[in-house]
């Protein structure tokens, strides 16, 4: 049985991420699976605190962390969320050519996050030595950190996929839920790293 996904004149002014059964289910689907990382990331972060000070006569946190680069990064993170945010608004709107634009911006702001993120882990090997083996510090850091870097690039090879796959297709109810559970997911990132630019890198600075 075929589905129409067009956007239906009847229903302009309704979100178009939620009309049908399929847009809710996704929505339902996204916050159980987010309930799942948030345990997971809960996980990582005690086993961090449990380890931060395990440096096995390596480089402590005070030593190698600097405000500089995290600060252009969290910066680039959080507008990246502000971006999605204008992306939903003209969805709503059911403006396609804007909504792909902020959602443009968003991608290029992600990006810009995990080049800084690899030019730090690139900056902490070859200047200090620290390494995933050099310490439980070490271990605890980069598979919280990394971690979360991970999920940034299955972010961004979501939005990109989105992006590209429905560039000549418009908006419709079919591909409305796939955007709005990428930006529900993408502000979950947001927050997850402010707790890492928190929890990690100032309180690593002066504990």
């Amino acid at each position: 049985m075929s589905h129409d996904y067009s956007l239906n004149p009847e229903k302009l002014h309704e979100d178009p991420a939620k009309v049908t059964h399929e847009g809710k289910n996704k929505f339902i689907g996204l916050w159980v699976f987010l309930g799942g990382e948030t345990v997971l990331f809960a996980s990582l972060f005690a086993t961090y605190l449990a380890l931060k000070n395990s440096t096995a006569g390596g480089p402590s946190s005070q030593e190698i962390f600097g405000l500089e680069l995290v600060f252009i990064m969290t910066m680039l993170l959080l507008t990246s969320s502000l971006t999605s945010v204008y992306a939903i608004y003209h969805m709503k709107n059911h403006n396609f050519r804007k909504m792909q634009l902020w959602f443009g911006i968003t991608a290029f702001l992600g990006l810009g996050f995990l080049a800084c993120e690899i030019y730090e882990f690139a900056h902490y090997i070859t200047d200090y030595g620290f390494t995933f083996r050099s310490s439980a510090f070490g271990s605890a850091f980069y598979t919280l950190v990394g971690f979360h870097g991970g999920h940034v690039i299955v972010g961004m090879s979501w939005l990109i996929a989105l992006m590209v796959r429905n560039a000549k297709r418009g908006l419709n109810l079919y591909n409305a839920p796939k955007y709005n559970t990428f930006a529900l997911y993408w502000h979950f990132i947001d927050v997850v790293w402010v707790f890492i630019f928190t929890v990690v890198y100032l309180m690593g600075m002066v504990s």
